[in-house]
Parts: C-alpha cells; sequence; structure tokens
C-alpha cells in the first residue's frame, strides 16, 4: 500500500532570489538542500527546514556566463553540486563556501547533466546531441560519442551498469556502462522522448513524452506497464518520490500531476500559471520542489517553490 500523504491540507512556499526565470531544481541526497539553475547565469544553494518556518539563507553560485540550464547533486556528497551551462563548461561547486572548485572545458552548449549513482562520473549532454562523461577526481572527459540522432534526457540505473538516454524518435536506448554499447531500443512513444526518472528503490523507469504521455517500465523486463494520461501537453519533467509509490509529472498544461504509480491514478494536481520546467521530490520527505516560466508575471520572474509543507 501507497503511503498515504494528506495532499489537500498541502501548501507551497515560495523562493526568490534568481533574476530570471529559473530552469532546474534539484536536491541533495540528504534532502537539506535544494540548488536552482537559472537562465541569470547563476545557480543558488537553499537551506530548507522540511518542517521548521525559518528565514531562508541562500549561497550564490557565480561564474557561469551564459544559462544554468541543468544542474545535480554528488550522490555521496551532501555539499558538491554539478551545473552545465550554455557556455560549454562544467562546474562543480563547494555549496558551503559558494566555490567552484572544479570546471570542465566541453565543445558545445550543454543542457543535460546526471552523476552516476556511485558518484564516480557525471554524464553531461549538449546541443549538438554529443554525449561527454567525466571522471569526477580529475574532472577530465573519459568517454565522448556524438549521436546521429536528437539526445534529451539521460540516466543511469541504481548500479550504474545501464545508461539510458531518451531521443527524439520517440525511442529509449539502452546502454551498458562503461562500454556504452547498445543493449536495447524501447519504442517507448509515438513522438519525441523528453524525459526519463528512475525509481528510487529501482524497480521502474518513467519517461515522459511530446505525445503527452508518461509510461512506467518494469526495469528488470524492460517492459511497459502502465501509462499516465492527464497532461495534454508534452511531458517536460517527471520525477518519483523517495518511496516510489507517487510520481510527478508537468508540461505546458496550468498544473502539476502527481499520480499513484501502482494504480496510475492521480491523487492530487497542484495549480501553476506557467508551463514547468522542473519537478523534483525531495529524497527523505514528501517536498516537491518546481520551477517554470511564469513569464506573465513580471514580478514573479526567478521564483520557485516547494509544495508539501502543512498549512500553519
Amino acid at each position: 500500500m501507497a503511503e498515504t500523504i494528506p495532499f489537500k491540507s498541502l501548501q507551497s512556499r515560495d523562493y526568490q532570489g534568481h533574476k530570471k526565470k529559473v530552469h532546474s531544481v534539484a536536491w541533495n541526497c540528504t534532502g537539506t538542500k535544494l540548488a536552482s539553475g537559472s537562465v541569470d547565469q547563476t545557480a543558488r544553494v537553499w537551506h530548507i527546514e522540511p518542517h521548521g518556518h525559518g528565514k531562508v539563507k541562500d549561497v550564490e553560485l557565480k561564474g557561469h556566463t551564459d544559462s544554468v540550464d541543468q544542474l545535480c547533486w554528488d550522490p555521496k556528497h551532501a555539499d558538491l553540486v554539478a551545473t552545465a551551462s550554455g557556455d560549454k563548461t562544467v562546474r562543480l561547486w563547494d555549496a558551503r563556501s559558494g566555490k567552484c572548485s572544479q570546471q570542465a572545458e566541453l565543445s558545445g552548449e550543454n543542457i543535460n547533466i546526471t552523476y552516476k549513482p556511485d558518484g564516480t562520473h557525471v554524464a553531461v549532454g549538449n546541443r549538438d546531441d554529443e554525449l561527454t562523461i567525466l571522471d569526477v577526481r580529475k574532472f577530465k572527459p573519459i568517454h565522448k560519442r556524438k549521436f546521429n540522432y536528437e539526445v534529451n534526457e539521460i540516466a543511469w540505473n541504481m548500479t550504474g551498469e545501464m545508461f539510458f538516454l531518451t531521443t527524439g524518435n520517440g525511442t529509449v536506448e539502452v546502454l551498458t556502462y562503461p562500454s556504452l554499447k547498445p543493449l536495447d531500443t524501447l519504442m517507448a512513444h509515438t513522438a519525441g522522448c523528453y524525459c526519463i526518472a528512475i525509481d528510487p528503490l529501482g524497480r521502474y523507469f518513467a519517461v515522459g513524452s511530446a505525445d503527452s504521455l508518461v509510461s512506467l517500465w518494469d526495469i528488470s523486463e524492460m517492459l511497459c506497464v502502465r501509462t499516465f494520461t492527464k497532461l495534454e501537453w508534452p511531458v517536460r519533467t517527471i520525477s518519483f518520490n523517495y518511496t516510489g509509490d507517487y510520481i510527478a509529472s508537468a508540461s505546458e498544461d496550468l498544473f502539476i500531476d502527481i499520480a499513484n504509480v501502482q494504480t496510475g491514478r492521480t491523487v492530487h494536481q497542484i495549480p501553476c500559471r506557467a508551463a514547468m520546467n522542473s519537478v523534483e521530490w525531495n529524497p527523505k520527505y514528501n517536498l516537491l520542489a518546481y520551477a517554470g516560466d511564469d513569464k506573465k508575471y513580471q514580478a514573479d520572474e526567478g521564483v520557485f517553490r516547494i509544495f508539501g509543507f502543512e498549512s500553519s
């Protein structure tokens, strides 16, 4: 049985600090800090009290010379965060000091970044459909591969032996790691696959597509077990909660859908006022961070929100 969350009595809070829209939000491994990456060329790290209401401290990570499109935390270290930017660099930061500790110059505008679950490698995807794998210690590329199809989001499975690419052809390409040899091509959707999320229990992965569907796949069988059909626009971002009971998905629809993974039924919808770019559940608590375009409301530029606080 999925744990029951009193969704109706939960609220969202706003976090303001960026000057332009927020593209990416991500939690650290202990669930105590959230990083946000923005078009304003900065990332910020926020210390979040899951139950408290205290004044939120944030640290600015400055140095990129273009939009910070995606970021991810070291899965083994609660204070190391990696950022990918359109300025062709990937940077590693210490979230306590706000200082950049490592930097790699790559060949194109970076749009996707993800850590291997053991924290040893980082994979980066750019606008030219090129994948670069960096060794985190030396922060140097160890693999480079250019694909002849559109590569969107990328992910490792939990053991780090499989690597997934979502493609513009509606497929998920499964490669073995570290050889990056093709293992499987899943005909997942009738339109481009944009995003992928791995269930924290390692049973499933989910794929969001331009056909407005989210598909759920059994990772051991590589079979689709169900689809979630509530959204009407291309799915841009998806995330499992920490127990693996719920999945959040968002698009240009003016709500974030939260569905029960086992039944496929929607349990809650969070209203939002614009297309969403990034949703991510906290790894320890039922807190969902989300960020979107909010262009229509000038005052809202640079805001992200967290849903899951009890009404005070």
